[in-house]
């Protein structure tokens, strides 16, 4: 395979796994209404271990997955539950766009927590990038107008926060772990943890949700299968930005779904967030450039 059909086939994954995890909210949005918050994540959990599992015996084996670091899963699992709460319960009244653009503001978290937990340097150009994406995010909000500064908004930065403090222990473990140990025992653990928390308020699942349900866990296991056959054939710096057509996908699906579209305002701030995390995989490209040999 040619470096070309590479790239061709790495973007053609990332679009497709982006897609899927996009269907995988929209269900997710559409069972918050019908179950309690952490209920809908634990059954997230659960829907797709059973695809990340077989995926993970097929590929890897057994072995694999149980010779891991189990403190830094441990954190992570505590930080999936968070987060998927979090999402969740800002998706019974946030759009899934709005939602988005206030959770794109996850890559500018992750580059400035790399300085502290990772050691890495980060020059003022993107410590500037970073600032104004964040402005992006207060413009979403709107903390002195009629915005989404209400529990949900800060909801959905609390998920954004979990997400890049995981993104950077994922750094760490896969210098030790597999792909497939990282993503069984995030789904195990978001299936027990939040299980654990749902319990007590359990409502018993409906019959008509059952095929949603299902979809949201072979959505989710197939996107993430994509993903990671993306970042196997492409180059980060060429995949990331396919991130952001979520808001695409999240425009469409609230328009045919729930008959909404996200006002001037958050459009605004949401090309703003973009513009900044653009901004910052170009500079991380330039300085990859620059120490190669």
């Amino acid at each position: 395979m040619t470096s070309s059909e590479r790239g061709t086939r790495a973007v053609v994954a990332m679009l497709f796994a982006v897609a899927l995890f996009s269907l995988m909210d929209a269900g997710l949005k559409l069972l918050s209404s019908q179950y309690p918050t952490f209920q809908v994540a634990a059954m997230r959990g659960a829907a797709s271990l059973p695809f990340v599992l077989a995926w993970a015996l097929a590929t890897t084996g057994l072995r694999p997955l149980l010779h891991v670091r189990w403190p830094l899963h441990l954190l992570r699992g505590v930080l999936g539950v968070a987060m998927m709460w979090g999402f969740v319960y800002a998706l019974r009244t946030l759009p899934l766009s709005t939602a988005y653009s206030i959770f794109f503001v996850a890559p500018l978290l992750i580059t400035a927590l790399s300085v502290p937990f990772l050691g890495e340097q980060v020059g003022p150009r993107r410590w500037i990038a970073i600032a104004i994406g964040l402005v992006g995010v207060l413009v979403v909000l709107r903390p002195t107008g009629d915005g989404v500064l209400t529990v949900a908004g800060l909801a959905v930065l609390l998920a954004a926060l979990g997400y890049a403090i995981s993104a950077i222990t994922v750094r760490v473990l896969a210098r030790t772990d597999s792909t497939q140990a990282m993503v069984v025992w995030l789904m195990a653990m978001m299936a027990f943890g939040a299980g654990a928390f749902a319990w007590p308020d359990w409502v018993p699942l409906r019959g008509e949700h059952a095929w949603l349900i299902v979809g949201i866990g072979l959505a989710g296991a197939l996107g993430q299968y994509a993903i990671t056959e993306a970042f196997r054939l492409g180059q980060a710096s060429l995949l990331a930005p396919l991130e952001y057509t979520a808001l695409l996908w999240g425009v469409l699906l609230d328009l045919t779904i729930w008959g909404v579209l996200p006002d001037g305002v958050t459009w605004v701030g949401s090309a703003i967030i973009i513009a900044s995390g653009l901004y910052l995989l170009r500079r991380e490209r330039v300085h990859l450039e620059a120490e190669r040999p």
